[in-house]
């Protein structure tokens, strides 16, 4: 049987729309870029592109859809952003109401989809490079947490930031922020490193999404600005309908990690 790991980019977006693959994508498809999503109303999508422009290391835009399209052409022109996510979630007034595997019956032709880069693309560079990543290491979905970093507003967007976190031993630090760096469409370099309390998170074991991971002795938590920034806006700023991803279950790409490389 093929392995996931092995799948191409359109092979896995098959399963995931068929529904044999329902989990977290890290790991799957190893060198193609995975994207959050956020789908919004027309009349709102020109204020969240003006918040992502002002907020890239959260939200770097990868694709936006035509009004009324579910096909990011520049990325996946083949693909169907309805049916090609293992997972998405619904708010309604900043309330999470749904869970859902498709969303056909939430799309209208008045909606437009906005791809934005995530972590997982820099993660194959982190292990290439000798750097384990614990959520693969515990079959888990990474660990996301909102901070106490506020997003430049756009329009009527505004919020806190949510990073991801990953531990890493000390002597490797150095390492995981040079070779991030060279990602910066996909969130880059750390924007924290050490004490989570001096970015707001007080227990690292209750991230806000995904999953608590171990931390070893002689390792550090490392804050990645995350994609799931969108999610936490909407709570904030209570749009009528947000549409995402669900966290840690992401949208593949035909793109390869290279080409978004410095």
């Amino acid at each position: 049987m093929e392995l996931p790991e092995k799948w191409t980019p359109a092979k896995a977006r098959e399963k995931i729309r068929t529904q044999y693959w329902t989990g977290p994508t890290s790991g799957l498809t190893p060198g193609y870029i995975q994207g959050n999503l956020v789908v919004l109303p027309e009349e709102m999508a020109f204020e969240f592109l003006l918040f992502c422009q002002r907020n890239p290391k959260p939200c770097p835009v990868l694709d936006v859809t035509e009004p009324g399209s579910p096909v990011p052409r520049f990325v996946a022109p083949d693909s169907d952003l309805l049916k090609d996510l293992p997972g998405y979630r619904i708010y309604r007034n900043g309330q999470l109401t749904e869970e859902l595997r498709d969303i056909t019956e939430q799309w209208d032709e008045k909606m437009v989809g906005f791809l934005l880069g995530c972590s997982f693309t820099f993660e194959q560079a982190l292990m290439d490079y000798g750097i384990p990543l614990r959520h693969i290491e515990e079959n888990k979905n990474v660990s996301m947490y909102k901070t106490n970093i506020p997003c430049v507003p756009g329009g009527r967007f505004s919020g806190p930031m949510v990073v991801s976190m990953r531990p890493v031993k000390a002597a490797d630090i150095s390492k995981a922020v040079q070779v991030t760096s060279k990602f910066p469409s996909v969130h880059g370099a750390p924007v924290h490193v050490g004490d989570p309390e001096a970015i707001g998170i007080t227990d690292l074991s209750r991230p806000d999404f995904g999953d608590p991971v171990t931390i070893k002795v002689g390792e550090i938590p490392v804050f990645w600005a995350c994609g799931v920034t969108p999610q936490a806006v909407a709570m904030h700023m209570k749009p009528e309908i947000m549409i995402t991803h669900a966290p840690g279950h992401m949208f593949i790409t035909d793109k390869k990690n290279e080409e978004y490389s410095i």
